[in-house]
């Protein structure tokens, strides 16, 4: 099979208004006149996160702080230390290290009452959580100080027993309850009963001038590109998350193999996500690479600071999850940097990637295949690769076209304070009519 040509930078589209529906938001530029009406009253905030690292909780918490500070209100933000406190730091909020990613039920407790008293001291209206381990504490701190609690589901969670079901379910406990996606929200309703008004649908939102390939020099995509070892005619297949088994990496080794077999030549599988060691997967990974006879299509690069030169320097973006991954921000970037995206059926909802037979050819942004199915995903790489170049460059400027038209941060920001501002005056309400 003939090769591919590296991917060229596709043009700018202009942006167009937004939706509102979907996850949580990133960028600075969210002061509106809109934030200034709905915020009416200051409201203090404690949001309570595992980690700042990478991940979507950790993102979307410095998200939250942004929009807050924008609209005039304080955020205080607990959670381990992390690369992403800087954000937080400069985003306006107080950030209070707090180990806070602890499963043990001891350290729960101890960070409940911790988490009591802060909200006590500061006067919180809101304790929002993102993410279990977090949320047992928080939601223990914000009943005994008689406060709103808000949850914020970021993928689905597996629940292999009832311990797991319990541990789970912390997060369908809220007052309100955010989903990401049209997914998830579904899934919160059918697994634990939670009542449609109690479910809220808010959108990811994305820094469409940082993730905007006409932003993005050449020579950005080419230094990436080297330091990976690829060579300037070889396609790459970027795969983005930390290194889990519900990310499916190993569906993408067996379809390497796949595409090694039937002669593709000229390709490159580069793992970019962080690590954390906590499970065998990555050393059943590289084990798997090595019986494939993979290693030479296969890269785990370590965590990349320019993600918009990684997008940049790929043909496709692939997730292979194997389990309900509701909104994934890699999927959103990657089609704001107008690339090809192809998806498991449980890596993205219709809702984020417009495939077919949801919608005509002419309006497709990606492909989907069937989860776990190594031959699935390797079918749908050769139908991607199959199409000319024009057409490929086409489905990627649609992807930027819809994810500027439906995750648009003010549309996000506007939603995310309504929601702040309900949830508090609801509080208010029986105070009024006593």
């Amino acid at each position: 099979m003939s090769s591919l040509s590296a991917p060229e930078m596709p043009a700018t589209r202009n942006r167009t208004s937004a939706k509102s529906r979907n996850n949580t938001p990133e960028p600075d530029s969210t002061v509106t006149t809109a934030h200034k009406n709905i915020a009416r009253d200051s409201l203090t905030v404690l949001i309570v996160v595992p980690t700042l690292e990478i991940g979507a909780a950790d993102a979307g918490a410095v998200g939250l702080v942004r929009i807050l500070a924008a609209a005039g209100h304080r955020a205080i933000v607990v959670s381990q230390a992390g690369r992403l406190v800087a954000d937080v730091t400069a985003a306006g909020a107080e950030f209070v290290p707090l180990d806070v990613a602890s499963n043990n039920p001891i350290a729960m407790l101890r960070n409940a009452i911790m988490l009591k008293r802060l909200a006590r001291e500061h006067k919180c209206n809101v304790v929002h959580a993102l993410g279990r381990t977090a949320a047992w504490s928080a939601y223990l701190a914000a009943r005994l100080n008689h406060i709103p609690f808000i949850t914020s589901w970021y993928k689905g969670f597996r629940e292999q027993n009832l311990f797991k079901r319990l541990y789970n379910g912390i997060m369908a406990r809220g007052d309100r309850v955010i989903a990401v996606s049209e997914q998830i929200a579904q899934l919160i309703h059918d697994r634990y009963g939670t009542p449609w008004q109690r479910i809220t649908v808010l959108p990811c939102s994305i820094d469409f001038d940082q993730f905007d390939p006409a932003n993005v020099r050449r020579e950005r995509v080419e230094a990436l590109r080297r330091s990976w070892g690829v060579e300037a005619d070889t396609k790459v297949i970027l795969i983005v998350g930390r290194i889990l088994r519900r990310k499916g990496h190993h569906i993408v080794v067996r379809a390497a193999q796949r595409l090694k077999n039937m002669g593709l030549q000229d390709f490159l599988c580069v793992f970019v996500g962080e690590d954390r060691g906590r499970t065998h997967y990555t050393g059943e990974l590289w084990d798997l690479v090595l019986t494939t006879g993979t290693m030479d299509v296969i890269r785990m690069a370590a965590p990349v600071n320019d993600m918009p030169a990684a997008y940049a320097a790929a043909s496709v973006v692939v997730s292979a999850a194997v389990q309900p991954e509701g909104l994934q921000r890699a999927v959103l970037e990657a089609q704001a940097m107008a690339r090809p995206v192809v998806v498991s059926d449980l890596g993205a909802g219709p809702d984020v990637v417009l495939t077919p037979p949801a919608v005509p050819e002419g309006r497709i942004t990606g492909l989907r295949f069937r989860s776990g199915d190594d031959a699935a995903l390797t079918a749908t790489l050769l139908r991607l690769f199959g199409r000319p170049d024009p057409p490929r460059r086409q489905m990627g400027a649609r992807g930027r076209d819809w994810v500027l038209g439906h995750f648009d941060a003010t549309a996000v920001a506007d939603q995310t304070l309504r929601l702040y501002s309900e949830i508090a005056d609801q509080e208010k309400a029986p105070a009024r009519t006593a």
